[in-house]
């Protein structure tokens, strides 16, 4: 017997490997961060003991959900300026707060708010792009969050940078504060094709590849962003972004609604991946991303929930019944978007969108432990006959239990053991009072 940090109980362990194995009374051994052994519980509790054993029966447990497209401290925003289109929402609401309010000690608030929101959704991953870098990395790593974390770069002038140039040289400076870390994957986010020039978007590529980090970016988000690239550059996005050798495997791109076939053909041919932000694009009005055909070409497609101030959550359990659901309808086929897929997308895709196919994604021997335990005791989730269905077509966050990420337990019986609930709900109430002018 040898003694190790946790053992996780489970009715079922959905392990998101490649063969999808699913273990009925299944056990997951961690131990120094990582998983030992997946097996039945008879196998694992005969092989290994440990004085923190949680689940058990009634609860089902899978690999941590991952959200690849998030600005997490725009949660502070969350109903701030709704029911508008994007420019108008964007231009006339959230830049003007932002110009008034972000700060260090802004974000770092903000971000610990929503990384507490997404644990409570299961999420242990997700793929930032905002300004202050090292506050949402420091905030990540306070929680326990997992994050790839994106340096913020753009044309104009914001608190962070007065032109590109301070925008790469500060986003160069964070990589090397970064790379290494054991929850943290700095990476390069240049906003969009429309806010930054041919020029900088070059230098971003290249110094992304300089340091061999991954590159995040909005792509084709609305119908205007098209017409805007058209009237800048004489193509639309996909095409201008490929001319100038931005595109390969290192680019996770976001939304990518307003694309046409070819556009499809080109992304599928350099490994650019995809973030569908569906709840987002549907509140915006901003389109349908064909997701179908996207899948069907090749290209990972998987799940992000925009920031909570046009979503209004982050909750990829959410994202990914609706998303089914609506592009079954569009496609006026019920098989598009099986709900194994749709799991894959959350998960193991997910990973592999981040760069981190190797360390997280699926319950694997040798992987990190992030691990996801749901109550199923549930009225909603009774009876269970397909695992899948159950988790994509019923669950929701409420009935996440139990967050392991890195081998540690930051979340038990729906508890916060990494930091003090009460007190950052109470910053951010404080926060809100402030921007609506009570303070």
């Amino acid at each position: 017997m040898k003694d190790i940090d946790i053992i996780v109980k489970a009715d079922y362990v959905l392990t998101m490997d490649r063969h999808f194995t699913v273990i009925k009374n299944g056990a997951v051994a961690v131990d120094n961060s990582r998983i030992v052994s997946v097996g039945t519980a008879d196998d694992i509790l005969g092989r290994y003991s440990s004085k923190q054993i949680i689940g058990g029966n009634g609860f089902m447990a899978f690999p941590g959900l991952i959200n690849t497209h998030t600005h997490s401290p725009m949660v502070y925003f969350r109903g701030l300026a709704d029911d508008l289109p994007l420019k108008e929402w964007l231009e006339e609401h959230i830049w003007p707060a932002e110009k008034k309010w972000l700060s260090p000690k802004f974000v770092a608030d903000a971000a610990e708010l929503a990384f507490l929101e997404m644990l409570k959704s299961g999420i242990t991953s997700c793929n930032d792009m905002y300004f202050y870098g090292d506050e949402i990395a420091a905030a990540a790593k306070k929680i326990g969050m997992r994050a790839a974390v994106g340096a913020g770069i753009l044309d104009f002038p914001t608190s962070t940078a007065q032109n590109p140039a301070e925008y790469l040289e500060k986003a160069e400076a964070f990589i090397g504060r970064w790379k290494g870390d054991r929850l943290i994957t700095p990476c390069v986010a240049p906003h969009s094709a429309y806010a930054c020039s041919p020029e900088t978007l070059r230098k971003a590529k290249a110094l992304s590849e300089k340091h061999a980090v991954r590159i995040h970016i909005h792509l084709s988000e609305t119908e205007w962003e098209v017409g805007e690239l058209m009237a800048l550059h004489g193509s639309r996005p996909v095409a201008f972004l490929e001319s100038i050798g931005f595109f390969d495997e290192s680019v996770t791109a976001a939304h990518c609604i307003w694309i046409e076939d070819e556009e499809i053909e080109t992304l599928a041919r350099c490994g650019v991946g995809v973030s569908h932000c569906m709840e987002s694009n549907l509140k915006l009005a901003s389109g349908f991303a064909p997701v179908a055909s996207m899948l069907a070409q090749g290209i990972r497609v998987t799940f992000g929930t925009d920031g909570a101030a046009s979503n209004n959550d982050l909750n990829i359990l959410s994202e990914m019944s609706t998303t089914a659901k609506v592009h079954k309808a569009l496609s006026k086929d019920p098989t598009v978007l099986n709900a194994r897929r749709v799991m894959l997308m959350a998960t193991r895709w997910g990973a592999e969108a981040l760069g981190l196919a190797d360390v997280t994604g699926s319950i694997e021997a040798g992987k990190a432990a992030d691990i996801v335990l749901a109550d199923v005791r549930k009225p909603h989730l009774s009876p269970m006959y397909d695992l899948y269905s159950s988790i994509v077509y019923s669950m929701n966050a409420a009935d996440i239990d139990s967050v392991i990420i890195d081998g540690k337990l930051v979340m038990n019986g729906r508890i916060l053991l990494t930091g003090d609930e009460p007190e950052i709900l109470r910053r951010a109430n404080e926060w809100g009072k402030k921007i609506r002018g009570k303070g």
